[in-house]
């Protein structure tokens, strides 16, 4: 094995210490004859159980050998597969050193255990060549990379050659992307010695444009844009404020399920990290994706100033924001910024002594939201419609309608006002007392 991983050219960069590059070790020192088989075993079990550790959490079945290769393939960022991303395949000379490592894949695929578990007396390779996964609930593994990892690892399987996997992959990358980007739909912003990275959601939320009654209105404004975005035709940054519980995150979150097959991608990033968004979007520029930057609660107390960097990145810095990149942020507030009476006030105080100016200086932020979206209140109308919608999802719930409304009234009475959110509170305890 060590051999032909060895031979990797482009896709020579594997992680450090990962998987693969470890049992590479492993093999070399067992034909070296330079460890004892008591410690090659208790080696090998170290990769066993860390392969099995991510087939739980990516739900690999059936293969977990192969399912680690394919992942290994689809999450390898080099300058083939980024190229592949951006414009497909194409004729060039860097398609023979691809072909030559995909051969060397094709090889590890159909790698044969037999001698090293003889002579260690074990089976590990065999039991996870023919691996049967105990039944998972979605959101305890992230399904949507399960999917795409075992369904191009069968498609691998089958092939003859490295022509016919050199025609899988680069058709996976065109489709669909590469590295943690390519199979994950969102991602929250982490730094690590002072270097900005991406932490993919594992269990994105899975709710749709659908699930959400009521503000048709609102969402097809949010949809005509975001069309738009993933169409690559003009649009802008968009604010939905209003009340609390109306489903202004929700509407979002619902944009990275209907277009995730389209390219759109999702990255969270907090007030505190505003400072880091330069680099974010360095780093996601000249991505084939569209990234939806999505800032949840946003609103700033009068002694904040961090938002001084989402004015700079929005508008009004030197380098023009990427056209791959949109910002979706929800608030409370229409005016993010906290105002207070002597804001009106344009004489001294304080030691500023135009205070129209600071007026000014706090709406210039929302104002950079091309689309401001309002999410108010609903009528007690609307509120029993939401409340009736919603229960008829549940076959256990019995209600009549006017039962309902009448439950509806005295929970939301108890439970903060009406909302869309208080409406959907209501119903899971009703579907759950059911």
């Amino acid at each position: 094995m060590y051999r032909e991983v060895a031979k990797l050219l482009l896709y020579s960069g594997l992680e450090k210490n990962g998987i693969l590059l470890e049992l590479a070790d492993i093999f070399a020192c067992w034909h070296k004859g330079t460890a004892d088989a008591a410690a090659l075993t208790q080696r090998i079990y170290t990769q066993m159980k860390r392969l099995l550790d991510t087939a739980t959490l990516y739900g690999f079945d059936d293969n977990l050998w192969h399912n680690y290769l394919t992942y290994v393939l689809i999450t390898n960022e080099n300058s083939f597969s980024l190229t592949c991303e951006r414009v497909g395949a194409s004729d060039g000379t860097v398609n023979h050193f691809a072909k030559n490592d995909f051969k060397v894949f094709k090889r590890l695929f159909d790698f044969d255990f037999t001698a090293i578990e003889q002579a260690l007396d074990i089976d590990c390779f065999t039991t996870i060549s023919h691996y049967r996964a105990i039944p998972k609930r979605e959101r305890v593994y992230n399904k949507n990379v399960s999917e795409k990892v075992r369904a191009l690892s069968r498609a691998i399987e089958q092939a003859k050659d490295e022509e016919e996997i050199f025609a899988l992959v680069t058709a996976y990358y065109k489709a669909y992307g590469v590295g943690m980007f390519g199979i994950n739909k969102a991602f929250r912003v982490e730094t690590e010695g002072g270097a900005v990275r991406f932490s993919p959601v594992n269990n994105a939320d899975t709710i749709q444009l659908s699930d959400l009654i009521g503000y048709e209105h609102q969402k097809q404004q949010l949809i005509d844009n975001t069309e738009s975005f993933v169409s690559g035709r003009t649009c802008n940054n968009v604010l939905l404020y209003g009340d609390a519980g109306t489903g202004k995150s929700s509407s979002v979150k619902a944009l990275i399920n209907a277009y995730y097959d389209r390219g759109l991608r999702m990255i969270e990033i907090y007030k505190h990290q505003f400072k880091e968004l330069a680099a974010v979007i360095s780093l996601i520029k000249n991505r084939n994706f569209r990234f939806i930057i999505f800032i949840d609660d946003l609103s700033f107390e009068e002694h904040e100033v961090e938002y001084k960097h989402l004015k700079a990145v929005i508008e009004g810095g030197v380098e023009t924001k990427p056209d791959n990149i949109l910002i979706y942020a929800t608030s409370n507030r229409r005016h993010l910024i906290k105002e207070t009476w002597n804001d009106k006030n344009d004489m001294e105080f304080n030691g500023d002594l135009h205070h129209s100016d600071t007026v000014e200086e706090k709406l210039s932020l929302s104002s950079r939201f091309g689309v401001q979206i309002n999410y108010s209140i609903p009528s007690r109308a609307e509120y029993h419609a939401m409340v009736i919608a919603l229960a008829r999802r549940h076959p256990e719930i019995t209600l009549t309608d006017e039962e309902l409304k009448a439950k509806a009234n005295i929970w939301e009475i108890r439970h903060g006002g009406i909302s869309g959110r208080t409406a959907q509170q209501f119903i899971n305890d009703l579907a759950g007392r059911a």
